[in-house]
Parts: structure tokens; C-alpha cells; sequence
């Protein structure tokens, strides 16, 4: 180049970090399996961090998020296919989730802390591709009600928990592995199922395990490639909703009449296709019993729940991650941005909101492992499964929004991680119930089960271990819980925000150093929670700590004080 043309050297730029391993320098990951001394899980974990960490597998979540899924209706002939093609890159993903156990861990054994292995699994791979975790939960969560279903399960059982990834567009007779998606939602309805019109009619005989036809549609059908989806739709004969099995491919090998209209044009959630289909009399089994097809679903919808909990955990903790690696080298103003109060405030803030939800998650995981007839356990996947949900999500829409920021004008760019995670947020709030159908939710369980409330109010005030700013807390809320039912709907937000902010106020007394856990309760519960982060005000923030553990400085690989 020209010297005389030669404006500016580039100085000061750094680019979103990678090539470092996502599992070991996350503290709380690795410190909760290091109790547990489940060393079997932190060792398979650390090759998850290695392998998803690298700069090869960040370039792969871009590619498959910039080359987005393209629906191939017809072949070149005419003739009826109802295709979606995707890029290279989403099938690394699938596979790796599948190669990982994450999907059927949890139910191929006994073996303790399965459930959190899935879970951290869950929350590493969401850092970096968030799509494919879509198609991932679901066919984790179809696993135990398919497995009520004997016949079905004597054809599913070995291809639903195999390991090995299958992407072949075939009948599942010949598949080695599958994937389940499902399809509750109708342009009348939304979140109110029980408006869907799509009709099943019996083929022979009617009843649970019997074939039906359905006709109608989806207007949100998850991962139409899916080799079979759950779905909904109202008996002819009893007017009745039923939760069907419907395959792609019918079990006599012909391809089953579910059309796909278009895909959706997402916000985020790029790489997963979403689809609009009508069913021309699609083939199907009744699973459970008829009339019951809402409360089978939503056994389903329990599981995914979670999965959008640990899924806006891992995207609050990549930002996090990113935000803390890129302050450390940014300079502004004659110094470190990582130096400077007020961001430190902002940093400090991120990484006591992803350690409380990391906390969260582990804590839900072991009530999902827990035995059935386990009250505790109901208590915290009954009530707080819905909450957390709820806040968690939320909080994943204003940190990412936030942590964007940090990066100036380079985060508000395709170009990066930042963008992405910004625009992937706002899925988990919205799908499988929105912020006030979990709230309701949250009321609806504290109404039918009363004894749960006072079974977790109880387990929350031994967790509180006698700091007097969250027992105060937890007598206001057994005040709020106390409140007349015909108004209490309307503060179904504030019950919940209030009930979720104690319970990881009480989980980070129990499991997080003090220095985490007093910075914690000052600004969550002392304080109520300012609208935007690093707008506290307190001086007993450890800031050096709070952020040393949320990113160790030996993990980032260009780290230079």
C-alpha cells in the first residue's frame, strides 16, 4: 500500500473471545461437580468446553445462523416433498448434542447428577449455537411419555437413546437415531390450547394407541425435519383434545401428509427451522387417553420449560464472558475499561446475575432427577420451574441488550457473538408459555396444591441460614401468597419476581462464597433490583473476587494486565 494513502494502523480493536474451554473456567460448573465428586461428568464436560470453545465451532454457530434452513417443497419435478435443507454447520451441532448423551442420559440409568450433567451440557452448548438446543429438548422431553406407551416405545426405545446422529430423510424403521419435535400451536389460539380445531378421526378403532387421521394445522410446528412430532388435536367423537404421535414417514414407509407451508422468518433462532403445516389427513397414534391430551403435552412442556431456563443461563453467562474478556483489553479514557467504576459495577452486576442463575439451574436439575413421590422436589419443579423460567429468560433479553453496549458499536454488528445472543434471547421468554402464562402458572399450582408453597417455604428458610434481610423478605411474600384470589392475578408478576429473587437469594447463601452472596442479597434484595444493571448503590462489593471467579484471567488466552 501506498504510504501516502495509508490514513490509520488499527489499534485498540479486539474481537469476541474464543479458543479457550467453556467448562473449566467456569467456576460454578466446576466446583458444583467437584462436590459432588462426580468426576465423570466434570471429565466429559471438559471435553464439551474444549471442543464447543474453539474458534472452529464459533465460525460454525455464524455460518449456521447466517446460512439459515431452506424449505424445498417440491423436487425439481413437481412432485410433493416438503424438504428443509440446512447448512453443514447446524448438522455439527446436532450431532455433537446427540454424541454427547446430553438427550437420554437422563434416562438410561440411575447414575446421580445425570440430570446436572444435561444441564451443563445444556448450558455450554447454548452459548455458542442456540438453535439446535431447540429439536435437542424436545426429544428429550418426548422421552419418558413415549416411554408410557409400550408399543410405541418397543419400535422408538434404542433409536430415541442412541448416541449416533442420523440426518437421513428416511422412514424411522431405517434411522439409527431419532429426533422428536412438537406442535401445539394454532393461529386462534396461541397459548390457549384448548381453542385448537385440528380433528383427529379414528382409522379402525378409537382409543389410546390407536390410528387416527388428522386434518387441520400448526401455525408453530418446531423442527419440521424431525422424524416424528407430538401433537395436538380434538377427537371427532367426543369433542375431546388428544396428544398424537406424528410421524414424517408413516410405519409402512410412505411419507405422511403433513405439508409445510413456509418457515418462519424469526427474529433469532436462526439456524432452527420453524414452520407453519396443514395435515391432509396425516397419520397418527393416540398417546394416553382421549380428553387428556393437554396434561400429556404438557408433561413434555415441564422438561422444555427447563431447557429454556438452562439455555437463557448459558446465554447470560456467554455474555458475561464476553463482556468481562473484552473490558480487560478495551482502553477508553487512559485506562482499562475493566478498571473503570462504573463498568466494574456493570461486570460485577452480569456476573452475580449468571452465578444466581447457574445455581438456579443445577438446583432444578437435581429436583428433576429426584424420585416421584419426592414433595420437595415437586415443590421446586412445581412452582419454582414456571418462576425461574419467567425471570431467568427475561433477565437473558436486558443483560445481553446490556452487554451488547459494552462492545460500542462493534456489538450492534453481525460480525459477532454479541448480535446474535442479543436476538436469540427473547425465544426462551416466548416459547412453551410467555411471562404472564407462567406467572398464572406459578398462581395456578399455588392454588390446586397449597401444601407445596408451605413445603418450599420451609426448605427456604433453613437455606436462608438466619440473614435477616431474606427472612424479612420471606415473610413479606407469605403475606403476598396470602392475598384475596380474586385480586391476586393481577399480581401474579410481582409474586413471582418476588418469590424467584428469594429462592436464588437463598440458593447463593447455601452454594456461593459470602463475598458472592452478601453482593448478591445487597442489590436483589436489601435493593430492589434497579431496571438496568450497575445502578446499585453499595460499598461492600468485592469487585476483584466477584470477578476473577466469574472469568478466571488464566482462562482467557489473550488476557495481559
Amino acid at each position: 500500500m501506498n504510504k501516502d494513502w495509508q490514513t490509520h494502523q488499527v489499534t485498540n480493536q479486539y474481537t469476541e473471545l474464543s479458543n479457550y474451554n467453556l467448562f473449566t473456567t467456569d467456576t460454578v460448573l466446576r466446583e458444583y461437580f467437584e462436590s459432588k465428586q462426580a468426576d465423570w461428568a466434570s471429565e466429559e464436560l471438559s471435553y464439551t468446553g474444549a471442543d464447543i470453545g474453539t474458534e472452529e465451532a464459533y465460525h460454525k454457530a455464524t455460518l449456521a445462523n447466517q446460512f439459515t434452513p431452506i424449505l424445498k417443497a417440491f423436487d425439481n419435478r413437481g412432485n410433493r416433498q416438503d424438504v428443509v435443507e440446512f447448512h453443514p454447520a447446524w448438522h455439527w451441532f446436532m450431532k455433537y448434542a446427540k454424541g454427547t448423551g446430553m438427550i437420554s442420559l437422563p434416562f438410561e440409568n440411575k447414575q446421580p447428577h445425570r440430570w446436572a450433567y444435561f444441564g451443563a451440557s445444556f448450558m455450554l452448548m447454548s452459548q455458542i449455537e442456540a438453535g439446535s438446543m431447540c429439536p435437542t429438548t424436545m426429544t428429550q422431553g418426548a422421552i419418558p411419555l413415549i416411554a408410557r406407551e409400550p408399543a410405541l416405545w418397543e419400535k422408538l426405545s434404542k433409536k430415541l437413546l442412541s448416541h449416533s446422529y442420523d440426518e437421513r430423510d428416511v422412514p424411522i424403521a431405517e434411522k439409527k437415531s431419532l429426533w422428536i419435535g412438537m406442535g401445539m400451536t394454532e393461529k386462534q389460539g396461541g397459548s390457549d390450547v384448548r381453542s385448537n380445531t385440528t380433528t383427529a378421526t379414528p382409522v379402525g378403532k378409537s382409543g389410546r394407541g390407536e390410528a387416527y387421521l388428522l386434518r387441520g394445522h400448526k401455525w408453530f410446528y418446531s423442527a419440521p425435519m424431525c422424524d416424528a412430532h407430538l401433537v395436538i388435536a380434538r377427537t371427532s367423537d367426543s369433542d375431546a383434545l388428544g396428544c398424537f404421535f406424528v410421524p414424517r414417514w408413516k410405519f409402512d414407509g410412505t411419507k405422511n401428509e403433513i405439508h409445510i407451508q413456509r418457515l418462519k422468518d424469526k427474529v433469532g433462532n436462526k439456524s432452527n427451522s420453524s414452520s407453519e403445516v396443514e395435515f391432509k389427513d396425516a397419520w397418527g397414534i393416540l398417546m394416553g387417553d382421549e380428553g387428556r391430551g393437554i396434561p400429556t403435552i404438557i408433561e413434555m412442556a415441564n422438561y422444555t420449560r427447563l431447557a429454556c431456563v438452562l439455555g437463557s443461563t448459558g446465554i447470560i453467562r456467554q455474555a458475561t464472558v464476553q463482556a468481562i474478556a473484552y473490558t480487560r483489553k478495551r482502553e477508553a479514557f487512559g485506562k482499562k475499561l475493566y478498571h473503570q467504576p462504573l463498568m466494574r459495577n456493570v461486570l460485577a452486576d452480569f456476573a452475580l446475575e449468571s452465578e444466581a442463575a447457574q445455581h438456579l439451574s443445577l438446583k432444578l436439575c437435581e429436583a428433576f432427577e429426584a424420585k416421584e413421590d419426592d414433595q420437595l422436589a415437586k415443590a421446586w419443579k412445581r412452582l419454582v420451574t414456571p418462576a425461574a423460567k419467567y425471570w431467568v429468560c427475561k433477565r437473558a433479553e436486558s443483560l445481553t441488550a446490556e452487554a451488547m453496549e459494552v462492545f460500542g458499536g462493534n456489538g450492534y454488528v453481525e460480525e459477532g457473538i454479541m448480535s446474535r445472543l442479543f436476538r436469540e434471547a427473547p425465544v426462551n421468554s416466548i416459547w412453551e408459555g410467555s411471562g404472564n402464562v407462567m406467572c398464572l402458572d406459578v398462581l395456578r399450582a399455588v392454588g390446586k396444591e397449597p401444601d407445596l408453597v408451605k413445603t418450599l417455604m420451609g426448605e427456604l428458610s433453613k437455606l436462608a441460614a438466619g440473614d435477616q434481610a431474606i427472612l424479612v423478605a420471606l415473610d413479606a411474600l407469605t403475606k403476598l401468597f396470602q392475598t384475596d384470589p380474586s385480586k391476586l392475578e393481577a399480581l401474579a408478576r410481582t409474586l413471582t419476581e418476588k418469590l424467584i429473587l428469594i429462592v436464588q437469594a437463598c440458593l447463593m447463601k447455601d452454594r456461593a462464597p459470602q463475598f458472592m452472596s452478601d453482593a448478591f442479597i445487597a442489590t436483589r434484595i436489601v435493593q430492589a433490583p434497579a431496571i438496568n444493571y450497575g445502578a446499585f448503590i453499595t460499598n461492600e462489593i468485592a469487585y476483584n473476587q466477584i470477578l476473577e471467579r466469574a472469568f478466571p484471567p488464566e482462562g482467557d488466552p489473550f488476557f495481559q494486565e
